[in-house]
């Protein structure tokens, strides 16, 4: 028995919850799969799973062993890749979710210069803010926007976008330009508002006064949960928004969208790599979180 092979099969099932999930993963037949966990509890003289008809769990040696066989998988990975001369670097399948504008406008259009690199890696590559479970779906890391509360992954600070508060030039000729908080319920501003697709809460306007984060919240009559339809509806006349600047940067410059209040901007919104703590290790995953830091640290 390959028992590399067989450690492999085992972490996927625990990490899956199935056996058919593993195997479809690992792209092996689903007896290929039991097969070789019979085969791993015989030798090692122990049970590993708990088997319902609709769930699988490691039991407390199968958790024990899932810990070892983590930190085992990811040191021999490590270990061959440091001996670039033999001609063995990071190669395999990286699983990776974006967050969508991001992609697009940073990391898309550079990614010719990541396999230029590392020609052996291959990508699958999810687009979305949508929550990820990243053991569960078998994802390695994951780019994300703003605070995070993940406090079972590993993260890193890639970049801060710059954000500011705009809305079209046609938009403020009707309402007027707002030249102090005040102004924006004088005026009868209306905001174009975001609500979180994940909670279902609809975010304020920010900005800092003196040092201090002061929260307003604007009437609207449209509210979105996607960055591309902020930005939409901000563009088409439909009200005040708050965002980072390189989302908007070419209709600033043209003068279709205007910057307002910007002596009280919000604060920069973080930007961020998460990974689960056995990925963490990877050279795969290792390189590519070092090359995205790079993308985004340009765009700070």
């Amino acid at each position: 028995m390959d028992r590399f092979n067989a450690m492999r099969v085992f972490t996927r099932i625990v990490e899956l919850e199935s056996f058919s999930k593993a195997a479809e993963d690992l792209q092996i037949p689903a007896a290929t799969a039991t097969y070789t966990i019979k085969q791993l509890e015989a030798r090692l003289g122990v049970r590993l799973l708990q088997r319902t008809t609709r769930h699988v769990s490691p039991t407390l040696d199968g958790q024990a062993y899932y810990q070892r066989c983590v930190r085992i998988l990811a040191d021999v990975e490590e270990t061959e890749a440091g001996f670039g001369n033999s001609g063995v670097a990071p190669r395999g399948k990286l699983r990776v979710d974006l967050q969508g504008t991001l992609s697009q406008h940073y990391v898309l259009p550079r990614l010719k210069e990541f396999f230029a690199r590392y020609p052996d890696i291959e990508l699958e590559i999810g687009i979305g803010d949508r929550l990820v479970d990243l053991v569960r779906d078998g994802v390695d890391c994951v780019l994300r926007v703003g605070e995070l509360r993940d406090s079972s992954m590993v993260a890193r600070r890639v970049a801060s976008l710059q954000q500011l508060t705009c809305a079209s030039a046609a938009y403020l000729k009707e309402r007027g330009t707002p030249h102090t908080l005040e102004d924006l319920q004088a005026q009868g501003h209306h905001a174009v508002n975001f609500v979180s697709p994940s909670s279902g809460r609809m975010f304020p306007f920010d900005f800092i006064v003196d040092g201090e984060d002061v929260s307003i919240n604007l009437p609207g009559r449209v509210s979105v949960t996607s960055a591309e339809a902020y930005a939409a509806c901000c563009i088409n006349d439909l009200g005040l928004v708050q965002m980072p600047r390189y989302h908007i940067a070419g209709q600033l410059r043209s003068g279709a969208v205007v910057e307002v209040l910007a002596q009280w901007r919000p604060r920069p919104m973080p930007v961020s790599v998460l990974y689960p703590h056995q990925r963490q290790l990877s050279p795969r995953v290792r390189v590519f979180v070092d090359w995205l830091s790079d993308v985004m640290g340009a765009a700070s």
